[in-house]
């Protein structure tokens, strides 16, 4: 496919659809090359809605001479985002291409955190004055379209001192007398984001509120910039992205999967096997102390792997549940007790359909003659229910309770990983089974 792609006639048109599905295939050079056999309208839409790091590639991969119209072509949110995903040494590089007006407005947005609101915005937005009429209002918002703003469906009123008072849409405004005064139009209960809001809070206000556009603020009430429906969509699918990726048992990764280095894939997953193979040490520490009830009635040990796989699956359901309600904000660290209270409900019906199920099995299987468990059996056969009662109860606890203290403690909930949880719970799950065996089996067969 690369070979056809590079050898397409000179002054032919190549589809942008076909450059699209062929990118991730592409080496730099061919990228470049694929790229300028497209109609400019379509480089244009093309290059617009490539993401950040794309954007620096391609731009890094052109020729000095063409690189300056592609990076003005970016507002000023995206210049910032591409020149946050070059290499330090280049970044420079890439500012210098910029307007010195756009430069300033870049550098300001670097400024903030990546994933804060400050880092999301756009510094450009259509803005009035309260005492403007709302023809000059009309009028003065019109001569702003040329100024590329980042939407036109709203126009925020702000004061002498860039402070925030209302906002006003256009709808409002042509549907107002045109001799009224901005003040007497605009809505003064405006939603608005601090700058130094996280990006998840911002994605949650505008599932709740259903805008197209939030003002960002700093802490003395002054207007930043807006952030955008469109901005959060992307920001919304990388944090999906990166829990679901760190509830597997790695690291987020920095790129997308076929983009990221078998090294740097390593590294990103290793960290995490190898503090889950120490876990898992623990297991056999475990299974070394009850290393007598095991020799004594060497039955027990066929049904470990049905124990603590139990757990470990109620454990990451658990977890996985919670981390989401969390991010989503149906969950917060407050919530705690109503979270323990519906999980040791949950998890005593769900270790209570197990027990059954497990007990069930041996009374049949022995009755059928597939598995001769000895005259005992029916202890045994309570024995793994209890234990698959206790076993599933604990880790579906642990599994909840786990996102919350690391929230409470300052860290990320989407640390809990499943694997974690499930390697927590098999060490208990353990513990558990041989104390139920001791108490309640071996005692009757000894």
């Amino acid at each position: 496919m690369n070979d056809q792609l590079v050898e397409t006639n000179f002054g032919e048109r190549l589809p942008a659809e076909d450059l699209k599905d062929a990118w991730r295939l592409l080496d730099s050079a061919e990228r470049v090359d694929g790229f300028r056999l497209l109609a400019p309208a379509d480089a244009h839409e093309f290059f617009l809605g490539l993401a950040a790091h794309d954007q620096t590639d391609l731009i890094l991969s052109l020729p000095p001479n063409e690189r300056r119209p592609w990076m003005r072509l970016l507002p000023p949110d995206d210049a910032a985002d591409v020149i946050q995903a070059a290499d330090e040494a280049r970044r420079g590089e890439l500012s210098s291409l910029l307007d010195d007006i756009s430069r300033r407005e870049v550098t300001s947005l670097l400024a903030y955190a990546e994933d804060d609101a400050g880092g999301l915005m756009s510094p450009r937005f259509a803005r009035v004055r309260p005492e403007m009429s709302v023809d000059e209002a009309i009028t003065y918002m019109r001569k702003q379209v040329n100024e590329k703003l980042e939407t036109i469906y709203y126009g925020y009123v702000l004061d002498g001192q860039q402070r925030l008072l209302g906002v006003v849409s256009f709808r409002d405004l042509f549907s107002a007398k045109g001799a009224a005064k901005v003040a007497d139009v605009m809505k003064t209960d405006v939603i608005t984001v601090p700058d130094t809001m996280d990006q998840e809070a911002v994605g949650r206000l505008f599932a709740e509120h259903d805008l197209m556009a939030l003002p960002v603020v700093d802490s003395s009430g002054r207007m930043k910039g807006i952030v955008t429906f469109d901005d959060i969509v992307q920001v919304v699918q990388e944090e999906a992205t990166e829990d679901i990726q760190k509830i597997g048992g790695s690291e987020a990764l920095d790129a997308p999967y076929l983009e990221v280095g078998v090294g740097a894939m390593i590294k990103k997953r290793a960290g995490w096997l190898i503090v889950l193979f120490l876990g898992e040490m623990l297991t056999a520490t475990a299974m070394g102390h009850f290393e007598e009830e095991i020799a004594a009635a060497v039955v027990l040990s066929i049904f470990i792997p049905l124990i603590i796989s139990s757990g470990g699956n109620s454990g990451s359901q658990a977890t996985t549940l919670v981390i989401r309600a969390m991010s989503l904000g149906e969950v917060r660290v407050r919530d705690w007790f109503r979270v323990m209270r519906r999980e040791i409900a949950s998890g005593f019906a769900l270790g209570g359909i197990l027990g059954v199920i497990g007990f069930v099995r041996i009374a049949l299987w022995q009755k059928m003659g597939v598995n001769d468990y000895g005259p005992d059996y029916l202890w045994l056969g309570v024995t793994v229910g209890l234990a698959l009662l206790g076993v599933v109860l604990w880790g579906t606890l642990s599994g909840a309770m786990l996102p919350l203290a690391l929230r409470r403690l300052g860290f990320d909930p989407a640390s809990a990983s499943a694997p974690l949880v499930a390697t927590l719970v098999d060490v208990t799950g353990l513990v558990i089974y041989f104390s139920a065996a001791a108490a309640l089996y071996l005692n009757r067969s000894a």
